[in-house]
């Protein structure tokens, strides 16, 4: 019963921003696209303008969570999400183009079809929609 008390203190709503927040950044290590033959992708492989604009945004809402100020948080958790929908359109944007040079669309469309998302979208999104859903601590 301790336990649970004990517990109950340390979670706390700053607590899981700053977990959301650290979902958001070790995500973009995580493999976010596969290519076949080239293998996975991270944000950094994926495009570095995108990698560096995910990481200033999270360093962003860094100093809404240390000002207590969960606002700022929210705001920087739906940019991001706005971000990483952003950067799944340009990725299927991006593998039809890569395979521009086939000449028949159905062809070309099955080939772009070979790029895969992994499993570090999962951990993307979810850090954002911590970072949203946590109310923060009232002062």
């Amino acid at each position: 019963m301790c336990f649970f008390l004990y517990f109950g203190t340390l979670v706390n709503m700053k607590n899981i921003q700053l977990l959301g927040l650290i979902l958001v950044v070790v995500g973009s290590f995580l493999p976010l696209v596969h290519v076949p033959i080239i293998g996975n992708w991270n944000y950094w492989k994926l495009d570095h303008y995108l990698a560096i604009t995910c990481w200033i945004l999270a360093a962003c809402a860094v100093f809404g969570i240390v000002n207590g100020n969960a606002k700022m948080v929210r705001i920087f958790g739906f940019l991001l999400i706005i971000l990483f929908g952003f950067t799944l359109v340009a990725v299927k944007v991006q593998s039809l183009d890569y395979f521009s040079f086939i000449p028949f669309k159905s062809w070309r469309e099955t080939f772009a079809g070979v790029v895969r998302l992994k499993w570090g979208w999962a951990v993307e999104f979810l850090g954002a929609f911590l970072m949203i859903v946590a109310k923060g601590s009232k002062k």
